[in-house]
């Protein structure tokens, strides 16, 4: 079974697994009961109460069965997503290997990924709870006070400036510094954009983009831009279709103003673009039969400047776009049938995995999950590994650190590429 099949399957198993039809039931059956008892109660006749009791018998006894009914549609669709899984975890034909476990010394690590990921997705109070658990039980307990004000986060690097973003390289390994405020104010910062977002208003992400408009364009980001073009398309779309208050800042009025006001900081950049969303407005009585038509059309467009927002978020503090924890479980996943599977056959012909960095398959992954990790050093022209990784230089150009250690006279070098000179320590490591 696919893994796409496998997601039907878990998509019919949430929507049949409900319990709602069975609270309802048991909802109506106390009612019946409470009612019953309240007119035996006021009656206080022992010729009503039989008669009470035996008008309830069989509604008591339908909402029996009803209930037992959708219990028994619960406990149908777990048989059907069991057998489901079964199936898929039988085609993998074989176990992995449990003589090695290499994540068994990587505790502290799986800890920090795991608090990572729950919070940026903004679930602050369960990612509090789980670094209070995960941490040692013979590590000193905090104080009062301590528990009361989380401890804030410290740059380790002695190079970095104390009013230097936060990045996820300088986030130290020991679990209670994710209860930093700073940190979590970060976060749902963020995750508030996010909801107000999906509530169709752009004003806050367009106001935090203006505010890091500085980092966002050093970049080379259009993020700024494309709120405020959506924003424009939106206010352009007029009351019947954004549900906004039928005012002068509304409609083609309305969008007419607000790029008036917001558009001449993008012109040197943006005029193509913008010129198109001006000439909109002359076809704005028959837009869908217009050459501009393409331009507004806005399904998508909410999801697509969410993702962007996110990604530009986290790029500013150091941080992948997706969560590593779920880019990690996810792709791995999808490599296990295969890994079982070659696994299965180097048993069988009494072989061994000789390869140490590397797999000797290719991972079916997405295209959002390959990654060109491999680079050759122009230089050296050997490959670069964890111990002699890829830096570039302000120039642009790349080497591989130890030829760039080969090229340095002291602490200065000169390109081997153009005729740029600088200081070794201005050379900064990147990961492909």
């Amino acid at each position: 079974m696919s893994l796409l099949e496998l997601q039907k399957e878990l998509k019919k198993f949430n929507q049949a697994s409900k319990l709602t039809a069975a609270v309802q039931d048991v909802d109506q059956l106390i009612e019946f009961l409470v009612n019953a008892r309240d007119e035996v109660a006021s009656a206080n006749d022992p010729h009503t109460t039989s008669l009470t009791l035996t008008k309830l018998q069989n509604p008591v006894s339908a909402q029996l069965d009803a209930i037992n009914s959708d219990l028994g549609k619960v406990h149908k669709s777990q048989n059907a997503f069991h057998k489901a899984l079964s199936r898929s975890l039988k085609e993998t034909k074989g176990t992995l290997p449990t003589d090695h476990d290499p994540m068994a010394s990587q505790t502290a690590l799986i800890n920090r990924a795991i608090a990572m990921h729950l919070l940026r997705e903004g679930q602050f109070g369960v990612a509090s709870t789980f670094i209070g658990e995960a941490q040692p039980q013979s590590e000193t307990s905090p104080s009062p006070e301590e528990t009361r004000r989380p401890p804030s986060i410290t740059i380790s690097r002695p190079d970095t400036p104390p009013d230097a973003m936060i990045t996820d390289a300088d986030i130290p390994s020991d679990l209670t510094a994710f209860q930093s405020q700073a940190l979590q104010e970060k976060f749902a910062g963020m995750y508030s954009i996010l909801t107000s977002l999906k509530q169709r208003d752009l004003y806050p992400a367009i106001g935090w983009a203006r505010e890091n408009s500085t980092e966002l364009e050093a970049r080379g980001s259009n993020l700024e831009f494309e709120l405020c073009k959506l924003q424009f398309i939106w206010l352009f779309k007029g009351p019947q279709v954004n549900g906004l208050p039928a005012t002068e800042k509304n409609g083609v009025e309305g969008a007419l103003k607000y790029g008036q006001e917001n558009f001449k900081r993008f012109q040197d950049r943006h005029l193509r673009e913008i010129q198109k969303l001006s000439c909109a407005i002359v076809f704005s009585p028959n837009l869908a039969d217009s050459p501009y038509c393409h331009i507004f059309d806005i399904s998508l467009a909410f999801e697509e400047v969410a993702s962007s927002f996110t990604r530009e978020f986290c790029s500013l503090l150091g941080l992948s776009a997706e969560s590593p924890l779920y880019v990690a479980v996810t792709a791995g996943a999808l490599a296990l049938p295969n890994l079982v599977k070659y696994t299965s056959i180097n048993r069988a012909k009494n072989t061994e995995w000789t390869t140490q960095n590397e797999l000797a398959f290719e991972t079916p992954l997405p295209k959002s999950m390959l990654y060109h990790s491999i680079f050759v050093c122009p230089v050296s022209r050997g490959q670069t590994t964890d111990a002699n990784p890829p830096i570039i230089l302000p120039c642009g150009h790349v080497l591989a650190r130890e030829s760039l250690q080969k090229l340095a006279k002291g602490i200065r070098y000169k390109c081997p590429y153009c005729p740029s000179e600088g200081v070794v320590k201005d050379a900064k490591e990147i990961i492909l």
